[in-house]
C-alpha cells in the first residue's frame, strides 16, 4: 500500500468497503432485513428515478417537459433538474424496474466512492506527498458525517460532494491560466448535477483559492495583488460561463420554484457549541446539528499544522483560519443565509456541512504535503484533538462508541506518524491509519442506519405486494381514454411514478401552488405543508379528472369517468369557498351532495362523506371505518367516504369535532355525468408535450381540460385560461379541433443564456489558441506528480 500506483482507485474502494460495511453491520438493505425507505429516500428519490427509467425505456407517460402521472399533469423538467440530472441516474436503466431500489443504493455508493477519487486527484495535484496517505484523507472527506448521515437518504446531494474537489481542480486552473475550454464544461457539469449543493461548494472553493492565492508566496516569487486579481476574474469568468451552459436546466428550476407551494418559512436556530464538537467525532447523530465528523486523522493532522515551524507562517495561519471561518460562519444567522441561497431550509439547516470536511482535509494536506509532523507538532496536534473531546462531553449527542473509536483511532493515527517511513514499518502505518479509517466510517454508517429508522418517517420498501399492485395498475391502464390512480393505501409520496398510473398524488420541491390549492378545495389531503399531495378518492372529483381505475383496499375499482376535455356553456369560472362539497359542485356545474339528517344519519342508497381536514383519529360508521391525518399547518386530512347508507342509522363517531358531512346522490351525479359527456371531446391525443382534442361540431363556451393550470401552456388560436383552477380555452365560433402545447416556463430564456455562454466559450478558446501554451502564473504551483514515499 505505501507504493500504490493508482491512489484514486484505492481511495474509491475504501470508500465504498466502508459505506457497504457500515449497511452490512447494521443489516440494511440490501445487506438484512431493514429496509432504508425513510423520508425523501422513499417519498422522492427513489419513484424520480423509477419515473426516469420509464423515461430511458420508452415507457413515460409524457417527456422531459411535461409529466402526465403524478398531479394530474405537471411540469417536469424542474424536477429532472432537482433530482434525476445527475451525470450517474440514467445508470438506473442498467437493472430491471423491479429492482429500482438496487439501482438506486448503487448510484448512491457510486457517487460516494467518485467523491473520494475526485478528492485524491486534486489532493495529489496540491503537492507531493505519500500516494496512500492521498487516499486516505481523500477516502476520509468522502466518508464523513454529512455523507453518511444525510447524503446517503439524499442521494442528489452527493453530487455536490463530488463537486467540491473538483472546482477546487478548476480554481487551480485558473491560478495556472491552463484548461480555458474543460474548466466552463467541468463548472456546467457540476452545476447541472446538482445546483443546490454546486451552489455551495462553489462559494467553498472560491475560498479555498482565496487561500492559495495568498499562500502563493516564495524565496523567488511573490504572487502580487494584480496578478491575484487576474486569477479572480479567470476564475470568475470559468465559473460564469459554466453557469450559463447550465442555464436550460437552472432557469427552469428557478422559475418552477417561483411557482411552486410555499413551504415553511423557518428562522435560523445555531446548535449549541458542544453540539457542533461532538458532531465533529464518529458515531453520533441528529437531524439539527451539522454532521462534521471526518477520520479521526484529519482534525489531528489540521491540529498539527498549528505547531508546525517547518510550515511558513501565512500557509498555517490561513489555512487554520479558513476551517475555523468556516465553522463560524455555518453558526452566524447572515452566513447561514448566504450558504443556503437566502433561504433557511425546511429540514436539516447545515446541508453546506460537506463543504467543512473538503476545507479540513485539504488544511490536512497541506500541512503533510511538507511531510508527516514531527513529535513536537503531534503533540500539539493530539491536544487539540483532545480540546474538542472535552468541549463536546456535556452534548448529549455524544455515545461511548464516539469515545471509544475517537481514542482508539487517535492513538493509531498518532503511532502511525511515529514509525519509521520504511520498509514493514511503513506497511503498518498504513495498516493502523486504514483500519481507523473503516472502523470509523463503518461504525458511522452503522449508527446512522439504526437511527434514520428510529427517527424519520419510513415507508414499505418495494416488495411482493408493490409489484402485484404495479401489474394490476398496468394492466388496467387506459390512457390517455381515462387515468388509473394507485390509490391507497400510499406506499410514497409519489406513487404514480412508482407504481405506475395517472393520479393525484405528487411531492416535490416544484409542486404548483395551482395544484394545491385546486386540490385542497375539492377535499383533498396532503402534508409536508402542502408540497406532499395525497390521492383523492372520492366519485365526483374522479369523473372530473378521468379516473376509470383506482386501487382501493388491495383490488383495482372502474368507474365511468369524463374524457379528458369537457366544454362548459359560456359563463364565469366557478369561485371556491370553504365547503369543499359546495366546491365539487361548483366544478361539475350540478347539486350532488345532500345535508345529513339532523342525527347526522345520511339517506338510505346515498354515500356518506365526512370532511375534518385538522382531525386525526378514526371515524366510524356502523361498522365502517377510516382513518383521518389531519392538523394544519403540517398536514390536512382528505375528504374520506363513510360508505353507502343501508339502512336508517345515526351519524358518524369522529374522534374530534369539526369537519362537514355530506350525503353524495349517485343518481344525480350519473345525470349530471351523462349532461357533460355530451358536450365532451369526441377524442383526445396526447403527446409528451402536449395534447389534440376533437370538439362535437358547434362547440361553444370553454373547454376544460381535466389538468391543473400550471404556467407554460398554450393553444393555438386561443389563450389559456383557468376554471376552477384547471385549464380551459375559451372556443370561438367553429371551433372543431383544440391543439395545445406546453413549454416549461424559463426553457426559452435558458437556452439563450445557453447559447450566450457558449458562445463565450468558443471566444475565451479561440483566444487561448491563439496566444500558445501558457506557462504558470507567478507565484503559481506546477502541477506536481506525488512522490511515491512511504510515511
Amino acid at each position: 500500500m505505501p507504493n500504490t500506483r493508482h491512489p484514486y482507485l484505492l481511495a474509491a474502494l475504501l470508500t465504498a468497503a466502508a459505506v457497504c460495511g457500515g449497511d452490512a453491520v447494521a443489516r440494511v438493505f440490501p445487506f438484512g432485513p431493514r429496509h432504508r425507505a425513510v423520508n425523501d429516500l422513499a417519498n422522492q428519490f427513489v419513484p424520480f428515478h423509477a419515473h426516469l427509467w420509464d423515461l430511458l425505456r420508452g415507457r413515460a407517460d409524457g417527456g422531459l417537459l411535461l409529466d402526465w402521472r403524478a398531479g394530474w399533469g405537471t411540469s417536469f423538467l424542474p424536477d429532472y433538474g432537482t433530482y434525476l440530472s445527475s451525470p450517474f441516474a440514467p445508470l438506473v436503466a442498467l437493472l430491471p424496474r423491479g429492482d429500482i431500489e438496487y439501482a438506486v443504493y448503487a448510484i448512491t455508493v457510486l457517487k460516494t466512492a467518485a467523491a473520494a477519487a475526485a478528492m485524491t486527484f486534486l489532493l495529489c495535484r496540491l503537492g507531493p506527498a505519500t500516494r496512500w496517505w492521498a487516499s486516505v484523507l481523500g477516502a476520509s472527506y468522502a466518508l464523513c458525517g454529512w455523507s453518511l448521515a444525510e447524503g446517503a437518504y439524499n442521494p442528489m446531494w452527493l453530487d455536490g460532494l463530488i463537486a467540491f474537489p473538483l472546482l477546487c481542480l478548476v480554481g487551480e486552473w485558473a491560478r495556472e491560466g491552463r484548461r480555458p475550454l474543460l474548466g466552463p464544461l467541468v463548472v456546467a457539469v457540476c452545476w447541472v448535477a446538482n445546483f443546490y449543493t454546486a451552489y455551495m461548494a462553489t462559494l467553498g472553493a472560491a475560498l479555498v483559492l482565496l487561500v492559495r492565492i495568498a499562500v502563493a508566496d516564495s524565496a523567488t516569487a511573490r504572487a502580487t495583488a494584480r496578478e491575484g486579481m487576474r486569477v479572480l476574474l479567470r476564475a470568475g469568468l470559468t465559473t460564469g460561463i459554466g453557469i450559463a451552459l447550465a442555464a436550460p436546466v437552472l432557469v427552469p428550476v428557478l422559475l418552477g420554484s417561483r411557482h411552486a407551494h410555499p413551504g415553511l418559512d423557518r428562522e435560523f436556530d445555531p446548535a449549541p457549541a458542544t453540539d457542533v464538537l461532538a458532531r465533529l467525532l464518529p458515531v453520533t447523530y441528529s437531524f439539527a446539528t451539522p454532521a462534521a465528523f471526518v477520520c479521526t486523522a484529519v482534525p489531528l493532522l489540521v491540529g498539527a499544522l498549528v505547531f508546525r515551524r517547518d510550515v511558513p507562517g501565512r500557509e498555517r495561519w490561513l489555512w487554520t483560519g479558513l476551517c475555523v471561518g468556516v465553522v463560524a460562519s455555518m453558526q452566524w444567522g447572515p452566513t447561514h443565509l448566504l450558504w443556503h441561497a437566502f433561504a433557511t431550509p425546511n429540514g436539516s439547516p447545515y446541508r453546506q456541512t460537506f463543504v467543512l470536511a473538503g476545507v479540513l482535509v485539504l488544511a490536512a494536506w497541506a500541512g503533510f504535503a511538507h511531510g508527516p509532523p514531527d513529535r513536537r507538532a503531534l503533540l500539539g496536534g493530539t491536544a487539540v484533538v483532545l480540546a474538542l473531546v472535552a468541549g463536546s462531553l456535556p452534548s448529549p449527542f455524544l455515545t461511548p462508541w464516539a469515545l471509544l473509536l475517537t481514542g482508539v483511532g487517535l492513538a493509531a493515527v498518532a503511532g502511525a506518524l511515529l514509525l519509521p517511513r520504511r520498509g514493514r514499518y511503513g506497511a503498518l502505518a498504513a495498516l493502523l491509519v486504514t483500519g481507523t479509517l473503516l472502523g470509523q466510517a463503518a461504525a458511522t454508517t452503522a449508527y446512522a442506519d439504526r437511527e434514520r429508522l428510529a427517527r424519520l418517517d419510513d415507508y414499505p420498501p418495494w416488495g411482493a405486494e408493490q409489484e402485484r399492485r404495479a401489474a394490476a395498475l398496468a394492466a388496467a391502464d387506459g390512457w390517455p381514454v381515462y387515468r388509473t390512480d394507485p390509490g391507497l393505501p400510499r406506499v410514497a409520496g409519489n406513487d404514480p411514478l412508482l407504481l405506475g398510473g395517472q393520479g393525484a398524488a405528487y411531492y416535490s420541491s416544484h409542486t404548483p401552488a395551482v395544484l394545491t390549492e385546486t386540490l385542497t378545495a375539492l377535499g383533498g389531503g396532503w402534508t409536508s405543508r402542502g408540497r406532499n399531495l395525497l390521492s383523492l378518492d372520492n366519485p365526483v372529483t374522479d369523473a372530473l379528472f378521468g379516473v376509470g381505475a383506482r386501487w382501493r383496499d388491495g383490488r383495482l375499482v372502474r368507474a365511468e369517468p369524463l374524457p379528458l376535455v369537457t366544454v362548459r356553456p359560456p359563463g364565469p369560472a366557478p369561485a371556491y369557498g370553504p365547503s369543499p362539497f359546495r366546491n365539487q359542485e361548483l366544478l361539475l356545474g350540478s347539486r350532488v351532495y345532500g345535508a345529513p339528517a339532523a342525527d347526522g344519519s345520511c339517506p338510505v342508497g346515498t354515500e356518506a362523506f365526512l370532511w375534518a381536514p385538522d382531525v386525526t383519529g378514526t371515524a366510524r360508521r356502523g361498522t365502517y371505518e377510516t382513518r383521518l391525518l389531519g392538523g394544519r399547518p403540517k398536514r390536512r386530512a382528505a375528504l374520506v367516504s363513510l360508505g353507502i347508507a343501508r339502512t336508517p342509522g345515526a351519524g358518524p363517531s369522529v374522534p374530534a369535532p369539526g369537519g362537514e358531512l355530506a350525503c353524495l346522490d349517485h343518481d344525480r351525479l350519473r345525470t349530471a355525468l351523462a349532461a357533460l359527456r355530451a358536450r365532451a371531446a369526441t377524442s383526445v391525443r396526447i403527446t409528451s408535450g402536449g395534447l389534440t382534442a376533437t370538439l362535437p361540431p358547434g362547440a361553444t363556451g370553454t373547454a376544460v381540460v381535466a389538468a391543473p393550470r400550471i404556467a407554460g401552456w398554450r393553444c393555438a388560436n386561443t389563450r389559456a385560461g383557468a376554471y376552477g383552477g384547471l385549464l380551459a380555452f375559451d372556443l370561438s365560433p367553429g371551433t372543431t379541433t383544440l391543439t395545445c402545447s406546453f413549454r416549461t416556463p424559463g426553457l426559452r430564456a435558458g437556452l439563450a443564456a445557453g447559447a450566450g455562454g457558449l458562445l463565450l466559450l468558443a471566444l475565451r478558446t479561440a483566444l487561448a489558441a491563439r496566444k500558445g501554451p501558457q506557462g504558470a502564473a507567478p507565484g503559481s504551483a506546477q502541477p506536481v506528480t506525488p512522490a511515491p514515499l512511504s510515511p
